[in-house]
């Protein structure tokens, strides 16, 4: 791709995912992870209104008068965009590739966290680091980062989730936002996700196409694995593979949402042909 071509797509994310978090997000956001970090800040006298759990008893006790202690919140958030970037992202049936739609939901919360004056990091991720942006302030910060979401080309094609939560672990040592978008066809990565929870504020986002779901029924048919490149003749006129193929398909999903809720974590699930803002913006408010 060249640096024109390059230049119009960064833009038309832009325009296209800033409007959101413009008009959106931006609230959603701010309400929904805001007070994450608290301080002290001051002890004053109770006034009507103020929450009695605030209340300082020891000073209280001293005064005779009931005072209450008073946090600020504190601001500056840093934002950890995960990223999976294996050969299966490269998939789509429907207007868009799976990759595509990760690029546009990264971008969006992005500019969400610009909003709020935060700071944003990326790490790309196949079965290895493929990248690591620190975090940092600013548009042209993350307008780098969406530069490197369209056109980054990884080493390898499979997928390591588990590798990318040790990596967040050693990299990121103040309590983060994270959001995690992949497809989630992997597994092993329970254990190091749970490390990473107990520090990070952290969302799976799973990304996928319709048709990836199952196998129809259309007789023999050559396929290739994405991830390994292997060629292999499937009989998809068989009940047995498409069932053996369901299950195994169902088993990462299952083990997607048993390992994040058991981890205190949070998912979305989006389909390519769903809208991403409503499944956002339905996410915040919840949590909101």
């Amino acid at each position: 791709m060249d640096t024109k071509e390059l230049l119009k797509k960064v833009r038309k994310i832009e325009i296209k995912t800033r409007r959101l978090s413009d008009h959106i997000f931006g609230g959603e956001y701010h309400s929904t992870f805001k007070g994450r970090g608290m301080t002290f800040s001051e002890v004053r006298q109770y006034q009507f209104g103020d929450d009695v759990r605030n209340i300082d008893w020891n000073v209280t006790a001293r005064t005779n008068q009931p005072h209450v202690k008073v946090f600020e919140e504190e601001r500056e958030l840093t934002m950890m965009l995960m990223v999976d970037v294996s050969a299966s992202e490269m998939f789509g049936t429907q207007q868009q590739f799976k990759n595509e739609v990760v690029t546009e939901i990264a971008a969006t919360l992005a500019f969400s966290a610009t909003q709020n004056n935060d700071k944003i990091g990326l790490i790309l991720f196949s079965d290895q680091i493929e990248l690591y942006i620190p975090p940092k302030k600013g548009r042209s910060h993350v307008l780098r980062i969406i530069r490197e979401l369209i056109e980054f080309q990884p080493q390898s094609t499979k997928t390591n989730v588990s590798e990318a939560f040790k990596f967040l672990s050693n990299v990121s040592k103040k309590k983060a936002i994270v959001f995690v978008l992949s497809d989630f066809i992997a597994d092993a990565y329970k254990q190091n996700l749970k490390i990473s929870a107990g520090r990070h504020d952290i969302t799976g986002i799973r990304v996928y196409d319709q048709r990836e779901t199952e196998i129809p029924n259309l007789g023999m048919v050559q396929m290739e694995d994405a991830e390994t490149g292997e060629m292999m003749l499937v009989n998809t006129g068989s009940r047995q593979v498409r069932n053996d193929y369901s299950k195994f398909y169902n088993d990462k999903i299952t083990y997607f949402k048993d390992s994040f809720t058991k981890s205190g974590a949070g998912t979305i699930d989006c389909r390519v042909d769903e809208s991403y803002v409503k499944k956002l913006l339905g996410y915040f408010k919840r949590r909101g």
